[in-house]
This record gives structure tokens, C-alpha cells and sequence, in this order.
């Protein structure tokens, strides 16, 4: 398993042109996430040790599940941020100050070693919850197989509430009002079972339960995600037998909104 496949876990993907400060749609949604048709959101993904790029957002269509109906974000391409990931393909709801989301989290995106939650109505944000208040939580055992090595991952996505800023001022030096932020975790357990002798197998945890992605996202009333700031880590406790992945590794990423248009449809 090489590095980059673990990275492709995480990364919970073409419009018009203008700046955040002189953007010609509206700003006023009293949302955090404005979920009108048409809108959409570029951001510029840097990182270290990650991919780098641009990524293009926007709300697709309504769609309806389980009676309910829901917004579905796209990409115009494979997106490179861990936030637009998250949303690609999948659908959001308002359901009171909250946003609910249904579909895969972005995290099913390597074919070769996949975590597809399959998430119903996750919270991912809340206007009215207080600093550090634990939003949603999803808890899951997968099998996978790898290099024809089984392995049983124990995954826990979670998402927290974290500071109310009446100002913000993003990293590149854009500045807003009614600003929120959300931390999302993965953490994940990783055994392996290996053949030790010719039908005699044993497993051998490969990853101790640890947070794999931490990302904190920050929420513009109005405008939706501003910037979001991704650290993806690992320390294996033992190689995978017949693997090629890094006893351990690091990669940082950070996404800057640079356009959007906010749709008064």
C-alpha cells in the first residue's frame, strides 16, 4: 500500500470569475451553506507533500431521499480538497440551524484500499451549538482486501463544533463576518490478517486506533466554506506483510475560497 493510496482515503473534487470582496451574487442568505441552485465555490488547494490544484463546487440539482429533499453538490472535475471531496456527489438539507449530509463523505475515492461510510443525514454543522459541542458521529467496521491481505477497518468519523468568530481573517488575507468553524475527524484501526503458515493465519493490528485526518473547516454566513485547513497522519505500529507502505507519514493541505457566486434562485 503506498502513501499516496492512504492520502486518497482522506481526500472526507469551472465557473465564473470575480473575488470574494466583489463577488455579484448575494451574500445575505441568512445560511451557512447556501444551498440555492447554480451557486457554486473556487477554491485553490495548496499543501505540503499533497496535491495541489483548483477545485470547482457548486449545487447541481434538488434530489429527493427517503421523502426528503435534499441539494446535491458536484465538482466540475476529480477534486483535490478534502472539503469539496466531501461534498462531490453527495446531497445536503437544512434541517432547522443544522445542515444534514446523505451520501459517501468523499472518502471512497481510492479503488484499492476504499472507506465508504455511506452516511444518512450526518451533521456537519449546526448555527447553534457551542464551542466544542459534538455534532455528528459515525462509527463502522469494513473488510478490505489489499494485496490479497485481508484487512478489518474500524472507522469513526466525527465532526465538533469549534469557535464563533464575528471576524475572520483567512490565512491569504480575505476577511469576513459570522464566521463558525467545524472540526472533522477520521480515525481509523487498521488489522491485518496474515498467513503465517500454509493455512494457519493470525491477525496482526498494522494501526493503532488514531486520528488519520483532522480538518477544520470555516463556516461565512452567507458565502458557505472560506477556507479549510486538512493534516493527514499516520504511525503504523508494524509494516503490512508484502506491503511498501511508510512507517509513517504527514501531509498538510489548506483550501482558499477564490470565487463564488451565491444564486438568488
Amino acid at each position: 500500500m503506498k502513501y499516496s493510496v492512504l492520502i486518497a482515503i482522506a481526500l472526507f473534487g469551472m465557473l465564473a470569475s470575480c473575488s470574494p470582496s466583489d463577488d455579484g451574487g448575494s451574500a445575505t442568505a441568512n445560511v451557512y451553506i447556501p444551498l440555492t441552485l447554480d451557486s457554486y465555490w473556487n477554491y485553490d488547494v495548496t499543501g505540503s507533500g499533497a496535491a495541489a490544484g483548483r477545485d470547482s463546487l457548486f449545487v447541481a440539482n434538488d434530489t429527493v431521499i427517503n421523502t426528503k429533499t435534499y441539494q446535491k453538490f458536484k465538482t466540475g472535475a476529480l477534486p483535490i480538497g478534502f472539503y469539496s471531496n466531501s461534498l462531490n456527489g453527495n446531497s445536503l438539507r437544512q434541517d432547522g440551524d443544522r445542515l444534514l449530509l446523505t451520501g459517501g463523505a468523499g472518502l471512497n475515492v481510492a479503488a484499492a484500499f476504499p472507506v465508504d461510510l455511506n452516511l444518512v443525514d450526518f451533521v456537519v454543522f449546526d448555527e447553534s451549538a457551542g464551542d466544542g459541542e459534538a455534532l455528528g458521529s459515525f462509527t463502522g467496521t469494513l473488510s478490505q482486501t489489499f494485496q490479497n491481505i485481508p484487512l478489518t477497518i474500524d472507522y469513526n468519523l466525527k465532526s465538533t463544533a469549534m469557535q464563533t468568530l464575528p471576524t475572520y481573517t483567512s490565512p491569504n488575507g480575505d476577511a469576513y463576518t459570522d464566521v463558525k468553524s467545524v472540526k472533522t475527524t477520521l480515525n481509523l484501526k487498521v488489522v491485518a490478517t496474515v498467513e503465517v503458515t500454509p493455512g494457519f493465519s493470525l491477525p496482526i493490528t498494522v494501526l493503532n486506533s488514531q486520528d488519520v485526518v483532522t480538518s477544520t473547516q470555516y463556516f461565512a454566513k452567507g458565502i458557505g466554506v472560506v477556507y479549510a485547513t486538512t493534516n493527514i497522519t499516520y504511525n503504523l505500529a508494524q509494516a503490512i506483510p508484502g506491503s511498501n507502505i511508510p512507517q509513517s507519514g504527514t501531509q498538510t493541505q489548506e483550501e482558499f475560497l477564490d470565487t463564488y457566486h451565491i444564486s438568488t434562485n
